[in-house]
C-alpha cells in the first residue's frame, strides 16, 4: 500500500480529530511513576533511618528519587521535541558513546564497585549506570541496522554477522562488570527487532536455540551464578545463605494475601529484604497491598507494553520503519525487564540485579525510562500528524 493510500485508509477509519498525546500511554506511565514515588519512601525509610551514610534522614530515598523523577521528566519534554529522524541519524553516535562508557566504566578508579561489580561511574552528588542508557541506544541502533540492512535479513552473513559482533561487543563488556541482568535484556532488545524487521525464521531458531545453550553454559561456569540458580530451586534449604532474598519475598508475598498489610506495614522491609527499594520493590507492594496491589502494577504494564507495539504497528503501516521498530522495541525493553523482575520476585526466575522499570529507585533507570517514554509517545505524535496530513 502507498502512502498516499494509507494515509486515505486512516482518515476514513478516523474521522475525527486525533487527539495530540495518547492518553493510554500518558496515563498509565504517570501513575507508574508516582505510585513507585510511594512504595520506593515506604520500602526505604527503615533503611534510611538506620544508615550513616544517609545521616539517619527517613526521607532520604524520597528526596532522591524526587530528584531523579523530576530530571527524568524534564528530560522527557525536551527529547519529545526531536524528530524521529534526528534519532535515527544520531543512533551509530550515541551507540558509540554507550560503548565508550561501559569501557570507562571499567577502568580502576574510575568505574565504582559496590558488592563486587563496578557498574557506576561517580559523577559529584550522583553515579552513572552505564548500562541502563545502553538499553536505550541498543532500541535506537538495532533499529536503525534493521531498517539499513532490509534487503538482507534472510541472509546470515550480511544481516545478521554484523549484528552479532557488535552485540557481541556489548554483551562482553557487560559480562566484565558484572551485569548479567542488563546482558539479558539487551540480547532481547537485538535479537526481538531483528525478528521484527523479518530476519529469516530458520535463522531466529537456530540462534535462539544456541543462544539457550550459551547461557546455560555461562550459568554452569560461574560458581556464584550457579548459586543462585540452587538458591532459587529451593530457597528453603539455605534460607539464611544463598536463598535469602527469594525466601524473604516470598514471606513478603505470603503476608500480604488479597489486599496487604496497609500501606507502610511491610515487616520485611525492616532489614530483612535486601535491595527493598530497588530490586524487590514488587515484594513490598505485594506486602502491603496485597495480591490487588501487585496485578494493578502488571496491568499498568501490561497496557503500556500492548500500546508500544500498536504504536510501533501504526507506524509500519505509515511506511515509517525506523518510528515503528523504535516503539516496539522500546516495548520488548520495558516487558521483558517489568516480566524478569516480576518473576524474580516471585520466585518463578532466579535472582538478578534488574530493577523494576519506571518504579524501583535509581536515578539512571528513571533517566532512561523517561527518555523512551518520551521517544515513543513521539512516534505516536509523529502518526497522528501524519493522519491528519501534517509534515514532521
Amino acid at each position: 500500500m502507498s502512502s498516499a493510500a494509507t494515509l486515505r485508509h486512516f482518515r476514513a477509519g478516523h474521522p475525527a480529530q486525533p487527539q495530540e498525546l495518547d492518553a493510554m500511554l500518558l496515563w498509565p506511565a504517570l501513575a507508574l511513576l508516582l505510585f513507585g514515588m510511594v512504595m520506593v519512601y515506604s520500602a526505604s525509610i527503615a533503611t534510611a533511618e538506620g544508615s550513616r551514610f544517609t545521616g539517619h534522614q527517613p526521607a532520604y530515598f524520597l528526596i532522591r528519587h524526587g530528584v531523579f523523577l523530576t530530571i527524568g521528566l524534564i528530560a522527557a519534554v525536551v527529547v519529545f521535541q526531536v524528530p524521529l529522524r534526528v534519532w535515527q541519524k544520531g543512533a551509530p553516535w550515541l551507540f558509540l558513546l554507550g560503548v565508550a562508557l561501559l569501557v570507562l566504566v571499567l577502568i580502576p578508579y574510575i568505574g565504582r564497585e559496590v558488592n563486587g561489580a563496578r557498574r557506576w561511574l561517580p559523577l559529584g552528588l550522583v553515579n552513572l549506570q552505564p548500562s541502563e542508557l545502553m538499553k536505550l541506544f541498543a532500541v535506537l541502533y538495532a533499529a536503525d541496522y534493521t531498517v539499513r540492512k532490509l534487503a538482507d535479513m534472510g541472509s546470515f552473513r550480511r544481516g545478521f554477522v554484523p549484528m552479532a559482533l557488535v552485540m557481541a561487543l556489548i554483551c562482553g563488556l557487560l559480562l566484565r562488570e558484572p551485569d548479567f541482568g542488563a546482558f539479558v535484556v539487551v540480547i532481547c532488545i537485538a535479537m526481538g527487532i531483528l525478528f521484527l524487521g523479518g530476519i529469516n525464521a530458520r535463522l531466529f531458531t537456530v540462534l535462539f536455540v544456541f543462544l539457550a545453550l550459551a547461557f546455560v553454559v555461562m550459568i554452569w561456569m560461574s560458581p556464584y551464578r550457579r548459586e543462585r540458580i540452587f538458591g532459587f530451586m529451593d530457597p528453603w534449604s539455605d534460607a539464611y545463605g544463598k536463598g535469602y532474598q527469594l525466601s524473604h519475598a516470598l514471606i513478603a508475598f505470603g503476608r500480604g494475601e488479597w489486599f496487604g498489610v496497609g500501606l507502610g506495614g511491610s515487616v520485611e522491609k525492616l532489614f530483612y529484604l535486601p535491595e527493598a527499594h530497588t530490586d524487590f520493590l514488587l515484594a513490598v507492594i505485594a506486602e502491603e497491598l496485597g495480591l490487588v496491589g501487585v496485578l494493578a502494577v502488571i496491568a499498568l504494564f501490561g497496557v503500556i507494553v500492548q500500546r508500544a507495539f500498536a504504536i510501533g504497528r501504526q507506524a509500519l503501516q505509515l511506511e515509517r520503519a525506523y518510528a515503528g521498530l523504535v516503539a516496539q522495541g522500546i516495548g520488548i525493553w520495558i516487558g521483558v525487564q517489568a516480566f524478569i523482575n516480576m518473576g524474580v520476585n516471585m520466585g518463578l526466575l532466579p535472582t538478578k540485579g534488574l530493577t523494576l522499570p519506571l518504579m524501583s529507585f535509581g536515578g539512571s533507570g528513571i533517566l532512561a525510562n523517561c527518555v523512551a517514554l518520551a521517544i515513543l509517545m513521539r512516534v505516536d505524535w509523529e502518526n497522528r500528524a501524519l493522519m491528519r496530513g501534517q509534515a514532521v
